[in-house]
């Protein structure tokens, strides 16, 4: 008898849910001007956003946003203007008095080359990016040719 309230117990405290809203061909929250569709590009490589609020005691901080999480997606790919063959989740997690509730999309990115190349001139030669332990940047700075050289001393220091 103990078991089985330990077991519902756990199964009211810890839960969780993701639910596939939907599918689509092709996306978009930007302006896509589409007399150049021609010349629009796949990526290679899926990107994914998200848009997620906390809750505690099953009261939300706020509510999780579609657009925010699409625009996410797209942001993440530099001339971006669309994602094609993509899929929408909505996902949420209770643990305890704490949980989360969002919105997941996933697709290709469609690339505007004249968008990406605008955006690619852009990077300044000498750069520092660190990554968190998800591997997203955390931070970054522009740095001159005698930081670089310095921090490059450094690092063949350290290894050696």
């Amino acid at each position: 008898m103990k078991r089985m309230f330990y077991f519902f117990t756990a199964l009211i405290l810890l839960n969780s849910c993701s639910q596939r809203l939907m599918d689509f061909t092709i996306v978009s929250t930007k302006n896509v001007d589409l007399s150049k569709a021609g010349t629009f590009t796949r990526g290679k490589m899926r990107t994914e956003g998200k848009d997620l609020v906390h809750m505690i005691i099953y009261i939300p901080i706020g509510i999780p946003n579609m657009k925010e999480a699409i625009d996410k997606a797209i942001e993440k790919v530099p001339g971006a203007v669309a994602l094609v063959d993509g899929v929408l989740y909505h996902k949420s997690f209770w643990f305890l008095v704490y949980g989360q509730t969002m919105y997941v999309v996933e697709g290709t990115p469609l690339i505007d080359p004249s968008l990406a190349e605008t955006k690619c001139n852009n990077i300044p030669e000498y750069l520092v990016v660190k990554f968190n332990s998800k591997g997203d940047i955390a931070e970054y700075k522009e740095i001159n040719k005698e930081e670089y050289n310095e921090i490059k001393n450094n690092l063949i220091k350290n290894v050696k």
